[in-house]
């Protein structure tokens, strides 16, 4: 159930979402939300219930806020449940302000693009 027509921690104890919420700052925060909850409802509350502790880092519309799991951008459509997070746990994600997201495949595009270019570097 979308947390907009539902109070967040109104859901039933096996059916909750446990996320820590990390902002580039390293400030963090812990949100409760439902499996059927999309990366765009989840921006939508955080913006809606902006914590006090985070105002030096506010934006100004919640559709600039991104989530990122395991080093990937959620697009807004994607469902917590869809990502079979651990039940029981909570599962941290960073929150940052970003216009737009790569396209889903853009790095693995940008990989088969190259041929013999390198990008090392040589620290001495």
């Amino acid at each position: 159930m979308p947390i907009s027509s539902q109070p967040c921690g109104c859901h039933l104890m096996s059916e909750e979402v446990h996320l820590r919420l990390i902002l580039v700052s390293g400030k963090t925060q812990d949100f409760t939300f439902s499996p059927n909850d999309s990366a765009t409802d989840i921006a939508k509350h955080v913006f809606d219930n902006w914590p006090a502790g985070w105002e030096e880092e506010r934006v100004s519309s919640p559709s600039i806020l991104r989530l990122i799991f395991q080093g990937r951008f959620l697009h807004g459509n994607v469902t917590l449940g869809a990502l079979k997070l651990p039940p029981g746990r909570t599962t941290v994600m960073h929150l940052v302000a970003r216009e737009t997201l790569p396209e889903p495949n853009s790095h693995g595009q940008r990989n088969r693009e190259k041929t013999t270019e390198s990008n090392c570097c040589l620290l001495l």
